[in-house]
């Protein structure tokens, strides 16, 4: 039997005590490769643009989980989500205040969450173009152009009159500047402290015995993904060379009807797809001026993320069910939505009309 690669065990634990050894000796070589790979990674100084209210909430917190030290930048409105990170207060769209507040620090990674338009990103990236590791961009599949060809991919032609064109208008700077940077499109984020009305406009109705009022034939396809997915993925672009000027469609890996969402968040709240009522109508019969009747677009909306799933070696942890029982539970039922005065005033117009 040959020498342990660890002298001292030798010493220690004579060779007749092969079992024991080979143990030891396979803890000690397994310690070794983890820490030789959290120093090939690189543990980074990491800002998070937003970071207290939706997606940066799960971010903060997996990026802190995986060792990083992370600094919020924000208004200060809501606290940080977890312990040991920093928070600037600010406002990201006064540049003068960017560059006080952030000229003198030094990060190996940003993400800019909330950037919106280009003139948000200008100047944060003219701050730190020059000595900045990544550079990660919240874009949207909200981009693309209306299609024939679903799902929706990476390289697909955009909208210009899309009212996500800032987002692309970002991308296409970010491309033309000595940045790494990488792209994130989703399409739907859904979960636990999401401020659009969107699972829970379904459940508002489905908690309530309503009808579920859904515009057409409820079998446009559209997709949601989990938040915590999203920030899982956006955590897997750090140090991943592939990732460096791609961009990526990040979502849940399936793809849902309108009516078959309505009927998974029925279970998702405990009820049988077979007890709620949907109603189907004719958007082009009614205005309701700045009102939302429905919380998603009017057509088929998916996007392949075949490719995050590849180069990112990322997979959705939420199925679409569990992910919408996450929701309803841990913010529907906890906030108490189900107890508060929700205005239905579109819907009645709706089922008014279609008798």
């Amino acid at each position: 039997m040959g020498k342990a690669p660890y002298p001292l065990i030798d010493e220690i634990l004579p060779l007749q005590v092969p079992k024991v050894r080979h143990k030891l000796i396979t803890s000690l070589l397994e310690l070794n490769l983890t820490l030789s790979e959290n120093e090939h990674r690189g543990f980074m100084r990491i800002l998070i643009m937003g970071g207290t209210r939706f997606i940066g909430v799960y971010l903060t917190k997996i990026l802190v989980e995986q060792g990083h030290d992370v600094v919020l930048y924000n208004r200060g409105n809501r606290p940080v989500p977890t312990n040991g990170v920093r928070q600037i207060i600010g406002d990201r769209t006064d540049p003068f205040q960017l560059q006080e507040k952030l000229a003198s620090e030094k990060f190996d990674a940003i993400f800019d969450n909330n950037g919106r338009e280009l003139t948000d990103t200008q100047p944060l990236v003219d701050i730190f173009q020059d000595r900045l590791q990544h550079f990660i961009y919240m874009s949207s599949a909200g981009v693309y152009l209306k299609s024939d060809e679903m799902p929706h991919t990476e390289g697909d032609a955009v909208d210009p009159k899309s009212r996500h064109k800032g987002k692309f208008d970002t991308e296409a700077y970010l491309s033309t500047k000595n940045i790494h940077y990488t792209s994130i499109r989703p399409t739907y984020i859904y979960g636990p402290q999401n401020y659009n009305d969107l699972e829970a406009w379904f459940f508002d109705r489905i908690v309530r015995n309503r009808p579920i009022p859904i515009p057409g034939n409820g079998m446009h396809i559209t997709q949601l993904g989990h938040v915590k997915d999203l920030a899982m993925a956006m955590s897997r672009v750090l140090g991943n060379s592939h990732a460096i000027g791609q961009v990526y469609n990040v979502s849940g890996d399936r793809f849902v009807t309108f009516d078959g969402l309505a009927r998974a968040c029925a279970i998702a709240a405990g009820k049988s797809p077979d007890e709620i009522k949907i109603v189907h109508y004719d958007p082009k019969k009614f205005d309701f001026g700045k009102r939302k009747a429905f919380p998603m677009r009017v057509q088929h909306f998916f996007a392949s993320v075949t490719k995050a799933m590849s180069e990112l070696g990322w997979q959705p942890e939420y199925d679409l069910v569990s992910g919408l029982k996450d929701a309803f539970e841990n913010d529907f039922m906890s906030s108490g939505r189900d107890k508060k005065e929700i205005d239905f005033s579109t819907d009645e117009e709706i089922l008014k009309a279609v008798g």
